[in-house]
């Protein structure tokens, strides 16, 4: 799944940020923590952030990791990078896709990614236009709070393209530090397009059975909106993804 991000937009001359720290729980037990940093200038957004396992989470799965990306902001989110660098139980991982308006212009797997069977779907040239990285699918631009579950994006992590599709299902409030005010839940439907195998339980079940909900929240008076709690349900029991902060933050 697509992990969070956040992105702020201009005001004045200052060029201010947000800060937003997650808690990812898997039947209530923390297994990670994810953090972010974003900026904007102009319309140029750039996102950075790490990963890592935490309470029963470091106990079985040793994972931490880095998290960048960066793109510009008009009528829609259009991204420019995306690097993810992680290590897994001590093994080094690298995905890093550039884009050119749009589309994926560069992909490198390290290490690379293992030769497919018959059972795998390839991705077509034209899955990779008009595409965004994961952090950038976390992003809605919308006008208005009632709009944000009427957009849709196709994700591309570096293997598996997915049509992401929001629903609209209720408004709410929330409190969290560094923010209190209204919010927006969206249901969403996940379908993966190619890069991945036939068949694939987990996938499948993404496909269609899991529950998939996410509320936004609006990053200060932007038409940027950005996830601010989430639920997944899987195979074997729900992930909750919760903010922990989610504030804005200055640059001298």
């Amino acid at each position: 799944m697509p992990v969070l991000a956040l992105a702020a937009a201009s005001t004045h001359a200052e060029t201010p940020g947000y800060r937003s720290e997650f808690t990812i729980s898997f039947l209530g037990l923390t297994v990670a923590h994810l953090n972010f940093d974003s900026r904007m200038e102009g319309d140029r957004y750039r996102v950075e952030g790490n990963v890592e396992s935490a309470g029963l989470g470091a106990l079985f799965y040793d994972t931490s990791g880095v998290l960048t990306a960066s793109g510009r902001i008009g009528d829609r989110i259009v991204a420019e990078s995306f690097r993810a660098e992680y290590s897994y139980d001590g093994k080094p991982t690298l995905v890093d896709i550039g884009f050119a308006d749009g589309n994926v212009v560069k992909v490198v797997n390290e290490p690379p990614l293992k030769k497919r069977g018959a059972d795998w779907v390839p991705i077509p040239p034209v899955d990779l236009k008009s595409v965004v990285d994961p952090l950038a699918a976390s992003l809605v631009k919308a006008d208005r709070l009632e709009d944000v579950c009427a957009g849709s994006s196709r994700m591309f992590d570096g293997e598996l393209r997915a049509n992401l599709t929001l629903s609209f299902v209720e408004i709410g409030k929330m409190s969290v530090p560094g923010f209190e005010g209204p919010t927006v839940t969206c249901r969403l439907k996940f379908t993966p397009s190619s890069g991945y195998r036939k068949g694939r339980r987990a996938l499948e079940y993404l496909r269609t059975k899991s529950r998939i909900m996410v509320t936004f929240a609006q990053i200060g008076q932007t038409s940027i909106y950005a996830p601010i709690h989430a639920t997944i349900g899987t195979q074997i029991g729900t992930i909750t993804v919760r903010a922990r902060r989610f504030e804005a933050t200055r640059a001298s």
